[in-house]
């Protein structure tokens, strides 16, 4: 497995911080944040965390089956270029977005957390305060809600073809968020904040780059 691109996953979760906090910080003060303790905190990025790493091995796990192995040879390298021109457009479109080139695509804003099934049962569970439960399945729900970071990671994922990467990757992307989202409320997470701008430019330039890098893994196969 490359490093680089789990390195890469992670310091896009990292860079992404501003956006986050910009993103899931209202929720995050509404919810575990108001408890006032640390573990409702840990609780909900416990399962936001699942939720990323089980979308991307779920993905990963796509790609693995539309790729082989089994089947015709140059079928299945096809299946697998496709698999990453599909994934390189979209981490091209999300980081060119990201730069503020354009805005992102409106379907990522298609799902509000209402339509969640067991939203609103979470909500009131974490509300009440009473035990960690609450704080954990709010992080599973939360983690479908759409966003363009996230979407990268799946792509990246998808573009894998394989169970294995497509965990692995998601897991360091989701795993670089939580640091700043966890400082919430710290002069930790009010420099993420401030430099929310400059953060998205470079991690839409580390989107572009890892995009650009599966382009070329699919020409290369193309070409061979």
């Amino acid at each position: 497995m490359d490093r680089i691109d789990i390195w890469g996953m992670f310091l896009l979760g990292l860079l992404g911080t501003g956006h986050c906090i910009g993103m899931c910080g209202p929720l995050i003060f509404a919810f575990p944040g108001r408890t006032g303790r640390l573990m409702p905190h840990l609780a909900y990025h416990l399962g936001r965390i699942a939720t990323y790493t089980a979308v991307g091995a779920a993905l990963g796990a796509v790609g693995q089956v539309m790729a082989g192995p089994g089947g015709d040879p140059g079928s299945v390298a096809t299946i697998k270029v496709v698999l990453w021109l599909v994934a390189a457009s979209l981490l091209m479109v999300l980081g060119v977005a990201r730069l503020g080139i354009f805005p992102e695509p409106r379907w990522l804003n298609l799902v509000s957390p209402e339509r969640i099934p067991g939203f609103k049962s979470a909500l009131g569970g974490a509300t009440s305060g009473k035990g960690l439960a609450p704080f954990l399945f709010l992080g599973l729900i939360l983690g479908f809600l759409p966003c363009g970071l996230s979407y990268g990671a799946f792509a990246q994922a998808l573009g894998s073809a394989s169970v294995l990467k497509g965990t692995v990757v998601t897991l360091a992307f989701a795993l670089g968020t939580a640091p700043g989202l966890i400082l919430l409320g710290s002069g930790a997470s009010a420099l993420f904040n401030r430099f929310r701008r400059q953060s998205d430019i470079l991690a839409g330039i580390l989107m572009i780059v890892m995009a650009l890098k599966m382009g070329h893994k699919a020409f290369t196969m193309l070409t061979a």
